[in-house]
């Protein structure tokens, strides 16, 4: 298929799919004429990209682990193959990721106890700690 096509399957625009190439995230095929192909298996990496992408992980990180992603729960990383600096990265990433977690959870909290100050009548948010 062709990155228009791609673009249509995925939701993500023709300019962010050749951002993903540049990034080194997407490998497609090219044509005699120059034309992206991309085969099947690329709405499902593209989707794989968006998703980390939304969930915070930069496209170096990504880059990274990528190759050993098949499926949302599945690494095939052998241990032997994960880096130092790969697993710095993930772990700094993790601790970035559980800052952003806190910071949104003491906003959340913020938020539940202003209304249950300006609105003491209103049902109360969810409790603390559930979404």
């Amino acid at each position: 298929m062709r990155i228009g096509e791609l673009s249509r399957r995925t939701g993500v625009p023709t300019r962010m799919l050749r951002y993903y190439e540049e990034q080194d995230l997407l490998h497609p095929e090219r044509t005699g004429n120059g034309y992206r192909v991309y085969g099947e298996p690329a709405v499902y990496r593209v989707q794989q990209i968006r998703g980390l992408l939304d969930s915070g992980l930069t496209t170096e990180i990504i880059r990274r682990i990528l190759p050993f992603l098949n499926k949302p729960d599945e690494i095939h990383l052998h241990p032997e193959c994960l880096t130092p600096e790969t697993a710095a990265l993930l772990r700094g990433e993790a601790e970035r990721i559980q800052q952003r977690i806190d910071c949104l959870a003491r906003n959340r909290d913020a938020i539940h106890a202003y209304l249950a100050v300006v609105q003491p009548g209103a049902p109360p948010g969810p409790p603390t700690g559930q979404t």
